[in-house]
């Protein structure tokens, strides 16, 4: 894993600490001199690969307002280039912060140009960093960190002050919405610490009036937050000269409490309040920062390399936990498959002492087989009687005046065609019908409840008789024989009896159904 380096840019000198186990530990520091960049130079040497984080806490910082169209991608990109060349001469250490967008006629994004004063101070130093091979993930100053420790502090919106006591002076940051509007650092070198409260105050009151001059402050409105991050041995001091007023609401807190808040472990006997910026630098950098992508390049690709080797163990992570799946589910086939062979080895067996009770034969156990098969197609194949009789009694219990006499059933081919008179009209018997094997029942009776002598109404009571039995199309009339021979090129003959006998005129009906 790369070792991580934090390069405290200051006025005064430089100072490089190594990050170990989540703390900062100074290594190092240079003076601000061609002598001290050899140094480090040297101290860089066997230091290829290290990520390097910069944090410049300098007073020459410029912040400017500026608006842009509303733009996205390359376009909006193309134009805050173009606005940072026009506001600053040395563009490799400038960058633009979005802080809202306005709403109007036109729209349009609020943006804040941000750059030192005097960047050639960093050049030789960055040039230094990729000489030796250093990833460079960024130059960050002290402001562009403000918002991430307002956050920490408890700043959850609106307008805060966040003021710290750091080895270069008094720092001041103004954050509105969690947003950087401006930044300044007075020096405090020779100050007592007994006064270091009361200048806190005054160069706030100044500040603020001076955001008011810029109309980066309303004139009116709720009281402004102030977090004082001051050492535990001027809190009392500190507190009884930082009285809240209608303009300003002071909040006194001890730096090892922010310390906690950031997630320092233990801070360094007096430490002062740069600790916590350059932790954050560490732990949260901002997404703006002022190197230019030229300078980032190698940190980029080694950025880009880890998520390609984070991808490809994410690969082989989900490849093995399918080959895993695999791997159980073919454990559990393998168990099928023994269980399947025991089943099947035991089925063997058992038929294997079945077929030794068979008596002897004189065929073999495939004909025996063969026998069997065929002698169940037949037994499919054969119709039983029970089918006929219960469709027939069905029709039988519409007609009450039919006194049924005798009813035969019977499998084999009827040697006759489908009555033709009794056929309906839209369906065309077969022309192999009468050949084809079927069940034949043939139905003989008598027509009671009707005079003897009325043949023609007895005739058509047969008839009627005779088209229910075909309410199926699956039964065929075969044969009808009427009581009487009504047909008008014969006579009128028929079973009508003499005039003593009181005996019903008979008929006799014959349908069949090929079996299936």
């Amino acid at each position: 894993m790369s070792s991580k380096l934090v390069i405290y840019f200051t006025a005064n000198g430089h100072a490089l600490y190594r990050w170990t186990a989540g703390a900062l530990e100074l290594e190092s520091r240079f003076t601000p001199d061609d002598a001290g960049l050899d140094d480090f130079r040297d101290h860089l040497k066997g230091r290829r690969g290290a990520l390097v984080y910069v944090v410049a806490d300098l007073a020459g910082e410029d912040f400017h307002e500026d608006q842009i169209p509303y733009l996205r991608g390359g376009d909006r990109q193309a134009v805050v280039d173009r606005r940072l060349a026009q506001r600053y001469r040395d563009t490799r250490l400038a960058t633009a912060l979005s802080l809202s967008y306005a709403s109007g006629e036109r729209r349009s994004e609020r943006l804040l140009l941000a750059s030192f004063t005097n960047t050639q101070q960093f050049t030789a130093w960055l040039d230094a960093l990729s000489e030796a091979g250093a990833r460079l993930s960024g130059v960050y100053s002290v402001p562009l960190l403000a918002p991430a420790l307002a956050a920490r502090l408890g700043v959850r919106g609106g307008r805060a002050f966040i003021v710290t006591a750091n080895s270069t002076g008094l720092r001041q940051c103004y954050v509105d919405e969690g947003r950087l509007r401006f930044a300044r650092l007075e020096r405090t070198a020779d100050m007592s610490p007994d006064a270091l409260g009361a200048f806190v105050r005054a160069e706030t009151l100044r500040l603020a009036q001076y955001l008011m001059t810029l109309r980066a402050l309303p004139r009116d409105g709720p009281p402004i937050q102030v977090l004082v991050v001051a050492p535990a041995a001027q809190r009392a001091s500190f507190e009884q000269v930082l009285v809240s007023d209608a303009r300003l609401a002071f909040h006194t807190i001890v730096i090892d409490e922010a310390a906690r808040k950031v997630g320092i472990k233990q801070l360094p006997d007096g430490a002062a309040g740069e600790q916590l910026f350059l932790h954050l630098a560490v732990r949260r950098p901002p997404k703006e920062q002022f190197a230019r992508g030229e300078d980032r390049r190698s940190f980029f690709l080694w950025r880009l390399q880890r998520a390609i080797v984070a991808a490809g163990a994410a690969g082989f992570a989900a490849c093995a936990v399918y080959a895993g799946a695999l791997g159980i589910e073919l454990w559990g086939t393998r168990d099928q498959i023994s269980t399947q062979q025991r089943e099947a080895r035991e089925s063997t067996q058992q038929y294997e002492r079945i077929t030794a009770s068979f008596p002897v034969t004189q065929t073999t156990t495939d004909n025996l087989k063969a026998t069997v098969v065929e002698f169940t197609k037949i037994a499919a194949q054969s119709a039983a009687p029970e089918p006929a009789l219960v469709y027939l009694s069905q029709v039988v219990e519409k007609f009450p005046q039919m006194e049924i006499e005798s009813v035969q059933w019977r499998v084999g081919k009827s040697g006759v065609r489908e009555d033709p008179a009794a056929a309906k009209p839209a369906a065309a018997p077969p022309a192999d019908a009468a050949a084809e094997v079927q069940q034949i029942l043939e139905v003989s009776g008598r027509v009671n409840a009707t005079r003897r002598s009325d043949y023609r109404a007895i005739t058509g009571q047969v008839q009627q008789f005779a088209a229910a039995l075909r309410g199926d199309p699956a039964w065929r009339i075969l044969r009808t024989q009427l009581p009487f021979d009504v047909t008008s090129d014969s006579t009128l003959s028929g079973d009508i009896g003499s005039g003593e006998s009181t005996e019903a005129p008979k008929f006799t009906i014959t349908i069949g159904r090929a079996l299936k």
